[in-house]
């Protein structure tokens, strides 16, 4: 069964930085497409990054350039840096595993996922 236990959520103001950790369990990390999702009040689920099984990453429009994805296999962790956070990043992140992804022109449009976690708050004040 696939795990994951998401940390290092919190409150910050705009132009801040925090970073997310995610320790999978029940898999090997290095096997699957994994990534970060949101979803804020109101607003559909967004794919955030998508990391590959290949070592490419996809980010959507909203976070490139800020956030950066990334994963260690050997201890089966991934994180999320969020840098220059906005108000808009407010909401719950998940760490996932991804079935597959969307993307175009490099950019990702979409994911469909397998398995996340309980998610964790992000808070962005203005």
């Amino acid at each position: 069964q696939l795990e994951f236990v998401e940390s290092g959520g919190g409150a910050v103001q705009s132009g801040g930085s925090l970073r997310l950790s995610c320790s999978a369990s029940g898999f090997t990390l290095g096997h699957y497409n994994t990534g970060w999702f949101r979803q804020a009040p109101g607003k559909e689920r967004e794919g955030v990054v998508a990391i590959l099984v290949d070592g490419s990453s996809f980010y959507s429009d909203s976070v490139k350039g800020r956030f950066t994805g990334s994963r260690d296999i050997a201890e089966n962790t991934q994180w999320l840096q969020m840098d220059n956070l906005k108000p808009e990043d407010t909401g719950i992140y998940y760490c996932a595993q991804i079935n597959s992804v969307t993307a175009v022109n490099g950019t990702l449009k979409s994911v469909d996922l397998g398995s996340w976690g309980q998610g964790i708050q992000v808070t962005v004040s203005s």
